[in-house]
């Protein structure tokens, strides 16, 4: 089977341009042959600490479902993506779906947990995240710090044959001292290099990472006048299931796509995984940001986006908007 991880470079609460970036990197890759093809999560709004993204949410059947149906439809392929997506109970999640050839909606996984400032723009999800995919085959869903976390493996090992997802990852800006905040920011950059292929060992199965590319700035929460400026660590990945690398996009190469062929099936994990939280290591440094950043984020959520109006507009209404802004 041959699965495509896209690769955006997104622009911060921009919907209708990273439409139009998504859909023609699906095109791309449907003309190399994709039956399947992956956005990463966030793929109609990025991700950063930006009050814009407080009203950039879309219903469900709004112009990023219209999206994932388009780019099935058009290509005859099955194509799966996250964003934010504000549901009738007035809460918005990160929600990540699969979308079969006809059009069809085969499943849903909302991302578990907030990471840091995302915390302000979306609620929880409690789903074991495995979805029937064409043919009966179990597909796993993890959207980024799921990947992260030993809790993704015991939701889904001997339940899935192949994990889908993506990331919108960012790196640790080069803050004083610079020799620190550098070496957390190597460490960094190579965890995120590492999480498809651990946990395609972890659970025995291939997976296929979209992930975002491209520079980031914005506030810090709780730290007027402190600029963040930093870029997503890229990343775009797929494995076989024993974690071999079979197709990978750096962060340098820019937008674009991987692709490659999989075997959907389970072999004998190679990754033991123990009772921590971790699955891979965070220090002190970072798990600070993750608790008060996500402190705040719940506060600021409940203040400033649950319950505002989602995005209507459809997915024509924002194409067409965009391209009038571009002729």
């Amino acid at each position: 089977m041959r699965v495509a991880a896209v690769q955006l470079e997104s622009v911060v609460a921009d919907v209708g341009e990273n439409l139009r970036r998504c859909r023609a990197l699906a095109d791309e890759a449907a003309a190399a042959g994709a039956e399947w093809i992956i956005l990463p999560e966030f793929f109609t709004t990025g991700m950063a600490f930006d009050d814009r993204l407080a009203g950039a949410a879309l219903p469900p059947d709004g112009a990023g479902m219209q999206l994932l149906v388009d780019i099935a439809r058009r290509h005859g392929i099955v194509a799966g993506g996250s964003f934010l997506c504000r549901d009738p109970d007035g809460h918005n999640r990160n929600a990540f779906f699969l979308v079969d050839r006809d059009g069809t909606i085969l499943g849903r996984h909302d991302k578990d947990l907030a990471t840091m400032w995302e915390a302000c723009y979306y609620t929880t999800g409690s789903d074991p995240g495995v979805i029937a995919g064409p043919g009966g085959v179990p597909v796993g869903a993890a959207v980024c710090w799921e990947l992260m976390r030993t809790q993704t493996v015991h939701r889904l090992r001997d339940r899935v044959d192949l994990l889908v997802g993506g990331s919108a990852w960012w790196s640790i800006p080069e803050y004083p001292p610079k020799a620190l905040t550098r070496k957390l920011e190597a460490a960094n950059a190579r965890t995120a290099a590492g999480v498809a292929p651990a946990m395609a060992r972890a659970l025995g199965v291939p997976v296929v990472h979209a992930a975002h590319c491209g520079s980031i700035v914005c506030g810090v929460p709780w730290v007027p006048g402190l600029p963040y400026r930093g870029h997503f660590q890229g990343g775009a990945a797929i494995t076989d299931a024993h974690g071999g690398v079979l197709a990978w996009r750096p962060a340098s190469a820019g937008q674009g796509i991987v692709i490659a062929d999989v075997d959907p099936r389970q072999v004998a994990p190679t990754l033991d995984v123990t009772d921590g939280y971790w699955l891979h290591p965070r220090g002190a440094v970072a798990s600070v940001f993750w608790t008060y950043q996500r402190a705040h984020g719940r506060r600021w959520y409940e203040r400033h986006a649950r319950s505002r109006p989602a995005d209507a507009r459809s997915l024509d209404e924002l194409l067409g908007a965009r391209e009038h802004q571009t002729a």
